[in-house]
């Protein structure tokens, strides 16, 4: 998706069948964080954060085949459980990679559920964008999952 001065961004939203102070819970707390994030396959086998503006967090992740590497980056907004806001990089990136900047806002809708809106950018190129479009698009999917099952546990 291109903004109107030319950056592609990346914009998702998504309606969850849980309460926006889970759902909080689910995006920052790395015991949590560890069992959606990730696309496909992927495994998330450590989450460090310092949940605080100018705090860090590095993840580890795992893809089916091939070696271990770490998304890192620095908290920007914490708003419990309204917004979360931080930088994102990859330890050694590619070429087509720069440090984009995810934000992630929540609302209640109803009594039990929540939206959740992600936007992401400026990417340096649309095969990045896709990439993570493809990722996010993956990984919400299983926190639907998880907060479905959440909720009528």
């Amino acid at each position: 998706m291109m903004t109107h001065d030319g950056g592609l961004r990346l914009h998702l939203q998504r309606v969850l069948r849980a309460r926006r102070t889970v759902v909080f819970r689910a995006l920052t707390e790395p015991q949590e964080l560890a069992k959606w994030w990730g696309p496909d396959g992927f495994v998330t086998p450590g989450v460090e954060s310092d949940l605080r503006p100018g705090g860090g967090y590095r993840i580890a992740m795992q893809p089916p085949e091939g070696d271990l590497f770490y998304l890192v980056g620095e908290f920007l907004e914490v708003d419990p459980p309204a917004r979360l806001s931080y930088t994102f990089r990859w330890e050694d990136p590619d070429p087509e990679d720069r440090e984009t900047v995810v934000t992630l806002s929540l609302r209640d809708i109803g009594g039990t559920g929540a939206e959740l809106a992600v936007s992401q950018g400026d990417f340096a190129t649309e095969r990045r964008q896709a990439l993570h479009e493809e990722g996010w698009t993956q990984s919400l999917n299983k926190l639907e999952e998880l907060m479905s099952s959440a909720a009528s546990a």
